[in-house]
């Protein structure tokens, strides 16, 4: 199928064409359609497919036939939970808008208030914001809510898990009753979905892979390690096998900090993404990652979503995350658009709790390997996933249960095969 036959107009099958895209993926021949109606869209897929695309294509035709914005006000609002999440996608809005008139904008916390003020006097018809910021600019004044047309929430479960839900509300009890609502993300929860219980009106379900599944391109496995000889481990997985883009991710601040510090002193260029970086910091350490100027880009899990990084090889997990859902977006940051890539995961034996909750939720086991001069004093026990629950046997009819009896004494005896409980995968 061709973007033509997706029903979108000239202005953007020029900037598609203009990008070297040829064909739609799975989830843009499912979702611009819908969109397009005007229907509530509620859509998962794995990360790198194009999602970003799969709404802004269709808004964007879909504003280009509307009113004119009016000042201070939006016609499109969309939220995501970080500031780098909401800067791809404005980004991807200028793009594929360039040839229709229509002004957009991005907002977010951490930089000044004042030129994100000025940038709204003049009305927008898409602003990307964070919650945090859109709030502090709606007190202000400095934003109005009354022409908003469509709400999309970008990355939900995310924004959810970094506890986001209350400024959520409050920003939907601000918005127009009359209004199309759409969810995109690469999971949803159990949370998310009892969200969109009040949120979302008969919405179109779109589900282009199995829930909580990682990209067939990325081979994924773990090396078991000591918990101390993590660094080390990362130190000399990079320099002995010639990685020169990698990507690893830690659960805190100092761990950050401490990991980068180890590799400078061994002579590896690195650069550091994490929630006590300014904006300045994060958006010069991207781009000299993006531009190879470093080798090792240590992030917390601030940066998993919202990083757009084409062809990245290498994704570490020098921690394992605490949310195993964050496990899928930390991998889906390699893999992007089809192209291969590998998610490796230094595991210590305090963690198999954390790797037996991944594993369950991605439905596989990783393979264990160890490194020739870091093997492990303590191994990682072998997880195991949980099972499935055995449907409960119907009851038995009585004229069932009188021939049962009646063949009590035969020579073949029914039995009921009960799963191991416990056994080894």
């Amino acid at each position: 199928m061709s973007f033509a036959a997706l029903g979108l107009s000239e202005a953007l099958l020029r900037v598609i064409d203009e990008s070297g895209y040829v064909t739609p993926t799975p989830i843009q021949i499912k979702a611009i359609p819908a969109v397009l109606t005007g229907k509530d869209v509620m859509a998962a897929a794995q990360t790198g497919t194009g999602k970003t695309a799969a709404f802004v294509l269709p808004l964007l035709q879909r504003l280009a036939g509307g009113q004119k914005v009016k000042a201070n006000h939006i016609r499109v609002l969309v939220l995501t939970p970080t500031r780098e999440l909401a800067v791809q996608v404005e980004q991807s809005v200028a793009t594929y808008g360039r040839y229709l008139a229509l002004k957009s904008g991005v907002v977010y916390g951490g930089v000044k208030i004042n030129p994100q003020m000025m940038k709204l006097r003049g009305g927008l018809d898409v602003l990307v914001a964070t919650p945090g910021r859109l709030l502090d600019l709606l007190q202000q004044n400095a934003v109005k809510l009354a022409q908003v047309e469509t709400l999309v929430l970008d990355e939900a479960d995310r924004m959810l898990d970094m506890g986001f839900i209350d400024d959520i509300r409050k920003i939907m009890a601000l918005l127009p009753a009359r209004r199309q609502n759409l969810l995109f993300s690469a999971t949803f929860s159990s949370d998310i979905r009892k969200l969109t219980a009040g949120l979302l009106n008969k919405p179109v379900l779109i589900e282009v892979s199995p829930r909580n599944t990682t990209a067939g391109s990325v081979k994924q496995w773990v090396y078991e390690v000591d918990k101390g000889k993590k660094p080390a481990l990362l130190s000399y997985l990079v320099r002995n096998k010639g990685w020169e883009q990698v990507l690893a991710f830690v659960r805190t601040r100092s761990g950050a900090d401490s990991l980068a510090r180890k590799l400078i002193s061994d002579g590896i260029t690195t650069a550091v993404i994490h929630g006590d970086k300014n904006q300045n910091e994060r958006a010069r350490a991207l781009a000299d990652f993006k531009a190879g100027r470093i080798r090792v880009l240590v992030a917390t899990d601030i940066a998993a979503r919202g990083l757009d990084i084409s062809e990245l090889p290498y994704v570490i997990n020098v921690d394992l995350p605490k949310v195993p859902e964050d496990y899928i977006h930390r991998i889906g940051r390699t893999g992007r658009a089809g192209a291969k890539g590998e998610g490796i995961s230094l595991v210590s034996a305090d963690e198999v709790q954390l790797l037996t909750a991944i594993e369950t939720l991605i439905s596989r086991t990783l393979v264990r390997e160890v490194v020739h001069g870091f093997i492990p004093k303590h191994t990682v026990p072998l997880t195991r996933q949980v099972p499935a629950r055995p449907k409960k046997p119907k009851k038995a009819k009585p004229k069932q249960v009188q021939a049962e009896v009646a063949t009590k004494d035969g020579a073949t005896k029914n039995t009921v095969n009960k799963p191991r409980r416990g056994g080894k995968l």
